[in-house]
């Protein structure tokens, strides 16, 4: 299950380009600002209907253009995404129009790494909710259907809260929704992080070098009963005007040598941390699914030094399409039989 050939239209830089990845390691070497960046949003919005750079996907619609287009195929299926300003996102499997997203989704893997992956570590708890949330939508059945009535029902409720006390029957109305839901996705959130975390510790090893220590730990806003938690709350929800417990506050405590690594580990640390939660992820997907996911790696390279650089390469697994980009070709020696692509122009040229 590999990409094949992509077309843009109206996409970000993009007027019309067309993209024909190989199934093995794709080199994209190109200036800053030429679009590199955007082509791999392009296939992350085509297979996973979301952008790793933005929330709003309206913003990705090439200036003074009435939408955005995106097809290509991912193994033997078909997949289109259209967005248009005024008449919305439309999505076409195998040419058929899809009313909703759920079958679509279901095709296309990704892992997405980024320079700003470090923010995994060292950033806000909603970067690692985001992080779990795109790995538990590929690999769990049921978490992105519990995802969307979770909020829905927490937007519906911070609503109410807003509005006051006297709506107090009306936010009564969406408290099972919103137990069940959360009880769903912080059940899946927790089994992520156990088999996620033997798999970050190996990797961190294997890109570092060292024999250090790492550990993953899942913490459950609100503790084990959703339930009990929201209504021990409800004074301070009352006071604060909005929901107080709950997954949309959970978070993943990352730990190296026993310290959290977002405090105490170095610069180098914390990028290898990063590196090796998306190496994770990815397997993580391969693991659950049964087949590799399209790995972008978006201008990392260049961060790392030579010999992090080196076992970062050696990491990623043969059989796996993997596209790279980067602004220098200086260490692509290293990179063996490569397919090499350029971008000038708004046209993406096989080298």
């Amino acid at each position: 299950m590999v990409l094949g050939p992509l077309t843009l239209r109206d996409f970000r830089c993009f007027t019309r380009a067309e993209f024909h990845p190989t199934p093995g390691l794709n080199l994209i070497s190109a200036p800053n600002a030429s679009g590199k960046s955007s082509l791999l949003e392009a296939i992350c919005v085509l297979l996973r209907l979301q952008s790793p750079r933005t929330n709003t996907l309206a913003e990705m619609i090439r200036r003074d253009t009435a939408g955005f287009s995106i097809a290509g195929r991912f193994g033997s299926r078909r997949l289109t995404c259209h967005l248009g300003a005024a008449e919305g996102r439309r999505l076409l499997l195998d040419d058929t129009p899809q009313r909703q997203s759920g079958e679509y989704l279901q095709i296309g893997l990704v892992a997405f790494f980024s320079s700003g992956d470090m923010e995994l570590v060292r950033g806000p708890s909603s970067k690692r909710r985001r992080f779990l949330d795109f790995l538990g939508s590929q690999c769990d059945a049921g978490y992105l259907k519990n995802l969307r009535a979770y909020e829905r029902a927490l937007r519906a409720r911070n609503f109410l809260l807003k509005a006051g006390p006297h709506r107090g029957r009306e936010l009564a109305a969406y408290d099972g929704p919103f137990v069940a839901s959360g009880e769903y996705l912080a059940s899946a959130r927790t089994r992520l992080c156990e088999d996620l975390a033997p798999v970050v510790a190996r990797c961190v090893r294997a890109i570092s070098g060292n024999d250090e220590n790492i550990s993953l730990g899942h913490t459950r806003s609100g503790g084990e009963n959703l339930g009990t938690a929201l209504a021990d709350s409800a004074a301070e929800e009352q006071r604060l005007r909005q929901t107080t417990v709950g997954p949309h506050r959970d978070d993943i405590v990352i730990k190296l040598n026993d310290l959290p690594a977002g405090a105490f580990a170095s610069e180098g640390q914390q990028r290898t941390v990063s590196l090796a939660l998306r190496l994770a992820q990815a397997e993580l997907i391969r693991i659950r699914r049964g087949s590799p996911p399209v790995y972008l790696l978006d201008d990392i390279f260049g961060e790392l030094d030579t010999g992090r650089r080196h076992r970062l390469l050696a990491a990623l697994p043969d059989d796996a399409q993997c596209i790279l980009t980067t602004t220098t070709w200086q260490w692509l020696e290293e990179s063996g039989s490569a397919a090499r692509w350029s971008i000038a122009d708004g046209r993406i040229q096989s080298t």
